[in-house]
C-alpha cells in the first residue's frame, strides 16, 4: 500500500473536492445526502413529490432549490454556462446530457435529435464541453428496438419506424464529425444493446477512420463484457478505425436479473461486486496496453479503479491530459474524486444533465434511489462533507 504522499492523487483532499461550494451549499448537500441514506425517506419522498404533481401542488420551486440544483446543471443548454464555468476554473470539463425519458411518438423524438444537436453545435464552440451524449431510447422507441434486436420480422411500418430511428442517430453523429465533437451513446437493458452495438459499430467504421467521433458504452457488470469490448476492438482493427468507447458499472442491475428470472434465461449480471471490480480494472489495463487503436473513458465513482487509472497514467509515462484518456462522474456526486484528478491535472469531466424540473425527475429519483440503495457511496459523501466543514471550523 503506497502512502498518501506517494500516490499520484489524493482523494480524502476535501479542501479541494469542495472549493467551490460556499458553506451554506455545503450544509445543504450534507442535508441532502442524510435523507437519501434513508431508503425509507427517498420511497415516501417519491411518491409525495408524484402527488403533488398530478395535483399541481407548487412543489416545482421546493425541488429546483434543494435535489434539483444538487444534481442538475440547468434547465436549458444556456442556462447550464454558469456551472459549465464554475467547473471549468477547477479544469473540470462538461459533458451536457439531455435527459429526456419516456417519449414515445415520432416528434418527440424529433425533438429530442434536435435537442441533442444543439449539444454537439455547443460543445464544437466551448473548449470545456469536450464531448456530447445521448441514449438511443430518447430518439426510438423502447419497443420497437427490442424487436430488432430479437430479430422478430417488422412490419412495413416498423420498418418505416426503424429507418428514421437510424436517420436520427446518423443525423447526430454526421454533425459530431462535422464538427469534430466525440458522441458518446449511453449503454441501455441488455435485450435491446444487440441492435444498438450494431449500430454503433456500422457508424464506426464511417466517421471514426481518423478519430473515435463515434464512442460505445459498456456496463461492466455484464460477465460478457470483456469479450464483447475485445470483439469490437478486433472489428475496429480488421475495419481500420479508431475504437472509441466508454465503461461503467452499470445502471440496470436489478431489473435484468428480475427479467432474467421471469422468464428463465441465465441472468447476464456477475455473479457478485468483486467479480464487477476485477473486470472493470482489467479492461482498464487493456485499454493502456492498446491506447494507440482505443480512445476511452472510465466512468466511475470507484476511488481503487479511479486510482489504478491515474497510476497507470503515470507508469506509462503519458501526459496526463492524454486526449485520448478521461475519467468521468456526474455531477453532484464523488466531487472528491472529480476535483482531486482535476487538480493534479489529469483530463475529467461531470455529466451535467439538463431540463426543466418536472422532466428531470425520472433522472432525480434515480439519483436519490442510488444513493439509498448504495449506503457506501451516500456514507462517503457525507463523511467527506462531514470532514469539510469541520476543517472550515478550525
Amino acid at each position: 500500500m503506497q502512502s498518501k504522499e506517494t500516490l499520484p492523487v489524493n482523494f480524502e483532499n476535501t479542501e479541494i473536492a469542495f472549493r467551490d461550494l460556499s458553506n451554506a451549499s455545503l450544509k445543504q448537500a450534507y442535508q441532502l445526502f442524510r435523507v437519501m441514506n434513508s431508503r425509507m425517506l427517498v420511497n415516501i419522498g417519491k411518491h409525495l413529490v408524484n402527488f403533488a404533481f398530478t395535483v399541481h401542488f407548487p412543489v416545482e420551486g421546493i425541488i429546483r432549490n434543494t435535489i434539483y440544483r444538487h444534481f442538475v446543471g440547468g434547465v436549458s443548454i444556456e442556462d447550464c454556462s454558469k456551472t459549465i464555468a464554475r467547473l471549468a476554473r477547477c479544469n473540470v470539463d462538461s459533458i451536457l446530457d439531455y435527459a429526456q425519458e419516456g417519449e414515445e411518438s415520432d416528434d418527440a423524438f424529433d425533438a429530442t435529435c434536435r435537442e441533442v444537436i444543439r449539444t454537439v453545435e455547443f460543445a464544437g464552440n466551448h473548449k470545456n464541453v469536450p464531448f456530447s451524449v445521448f441514449k438511443i431510447t430518447g430518439v426510438a422507441r423502447f419497443d420497437l428496438l427490442a424487436k430488432v434486436s430479437e430479430q422478430q420480422p417488422l412490419a412495413d411500418e416498423e420498418k418505416d419506424e426503424f429507418r428514421r430511428v437510424e436517420e436520427r442517430v446518423d443525423a447526430i453523429f454526421r454533425r459530431g464529425f462535422e464538427l469534430d465533437v466525440p458522441v458518446l451513446i449511453d449503454a441501455e437493458e441488455t435485450w435491446i444493446q444487440p441492435v444498438l452495438d450494431e449500430m454503433v459499430m456500422n457508424l464506426m467504421s464511417r466517421y471514426n477512420k481518423e478519430k473515435a467521433i463515434v464512442q460505445n458504452t459498456y456496463q461492466m457488470y455484464r460477465h460478457d463484457s470483456i469479450e464483447r469490448i475485445k470483439q469490437h476492438h478486433r472489428m475496429a482493427l480488421e475495419g481500420g478505425f479508431k475504437f472509441g468507447l466508454k465503461i461503467v458499472r452499470g445502471a440496470y442491475m436489478e431489473k435484468e436479473r428480475n427479467r432474467a428470472a421471469e422468464r428463465g434465461y441465465p441472468s447476464p449480471i456477475q455473479p457478485d461486486k468483486p467479480a464487477t471490480d476485477r473486470d472493470f480494472n482489467d479492461i482498464t489495463r487493456y485499454f493502456m496496453e492498446h491506447l494507440d487503436t482505443i480512445d476511452f473513458m472510465v466512468a466511475t465513482h470507484n476511488e481503487e479503479s479511479s486510482l489504478l487509472l491515474a497510476r497507470l497514467i503515470d507508469e506509462y509515462n503519458l501526459p496526463r491530459n492524454h486526449r485520448g484518456i478521461y475519467f468521468s462522474q456526474l455531477y453532484g456526486m464523488s466531487d472528491h474524486i472529480t476535483y482531486n484528478l482535476a487538480g493534479k491535472g489529469y483530463n475529467v469531466a461531470k455529466y451535467v444533465p439538463y431540463g426543466a424540473v418536472k422532466t428531470m425527475m425520472p433522472y432525480l429519483f434515480r439519483r436519490a434511489e442510488e444513493n439509498s440503495s448504495v449506503k457506501g457511496q451516500t456514507n462517503r459523501e457525507l463523511k467527506m462533507i462531514r470532514t469539510e466543514i469541520k476543517r472550515r471550523r478550525n
